[in-house]
């Protein structure tokens, strides 16, 4: 039975990853900062195989790797890693842009990714297997008004998405990223602040992914034979056609 790893496991697409590698008999390391939603998932998921659970923020480095160190033996060797902890908060033009909001999103969205992958890539470079997917956006292959450093920051992943397959390729492992475009969770709740009504409307008119869609994906990226490796997906609801194109009923 193959171990996944996946953060921000508390909601949309890790939860829903979560869900479906369960289900598909994966042994399951899920993490994210709200430990209460930690262990009702895990409650949820343990009818379908072995769950651990980790609270902690990825922003955090040395709880990071405290965390990755304090996993007992059974769920110690990780297998796959989806590194799907992100956020984007405000969506303002860089002139009246809230400096915290741009800390949020590099400390999470970058330094994040990069504290788990080198907790978790040792490991896989001594075994040399190993499977790591970063969760990217549409915002890291194009940019869009008012999404200054979001942008910024999803490019960033693509690029040590990139770096870090060129990097990993002498140990066989594989790297790859998944490019969503509207997906309907909490994200638009938490760049507005908790405005439920303006982040409703983002989805207004349009039948958006939902996390099982993309979860779907993941499963299907990571169940193929060892010697292909998905490295590079977008994937669009089909009212969208770029970051800023959308069809809206």
């Amino acid at each position: 039975m193959k171990t996944a790893l996946i953060t921000g496991a508390t909601s949309g697409i890790g939860r829903a990853t979560a869900i479906k590698l369960a289900e598909n008999n994966y042994r399951l390391v899920i993490c994210g900062r709200r430990e209460e939603r930690l262990e009702e998932l895990k409650s949820q998921l343990s009818h379908f195989t072995e769950v651990h659970t980790l609270a902690f923020d990825v922003r955090d480095k040395e709880a990071v790797f405290a965390a990755i160190e304090s996993l007992p033996e059974a769920f110690s060797t990780i297998d796959i890693l989806v590194n799907n902890a992100g956020n984007a908060h405000g969506l303002d033009p860089i002139q009246t842009g809230n400096p915290d909001d741009w800390d949020a999103m590099i400390d999470i969205n970058v330094k994040g990714l990069l504290y788990v992958s080198k907790a978790v890539i040792p490991q896989m470079t001594e075994r040399k297997s190993g499977h790591i997917i970063n969760i990217g956006s549409i915002a890291g292959l194009e940019v869009y008004p008012n999404g200054n450093v979001y942008c910024a920051s999803k490019h960033a992943v693509d690029a040590i998405t990139k770096g870090m397959r060129m990097d990993l390729n002498q140990f066989g492992i594989r790297v790859g990223a998944i490019n969503p475009g509207m997906v309907e969770t909490e994200f638009s709740e938490v760049r507005f602040k908790g405005d439920t009504e303006r982040a409703a409307n983002v989805y207004k008119g349009v039948a958006a992914l939902q996390p099982e869609d993309i979860s779907d994906v993941i499963h299907f990226v990571v169940s193929r034979p060892y010697h292909v490796n998905i490295a590079d997906l977008m994937i669009l609801p089909t009212a969208q056609a770029s970051a800023t194109i959308l069809k809206r009923d």
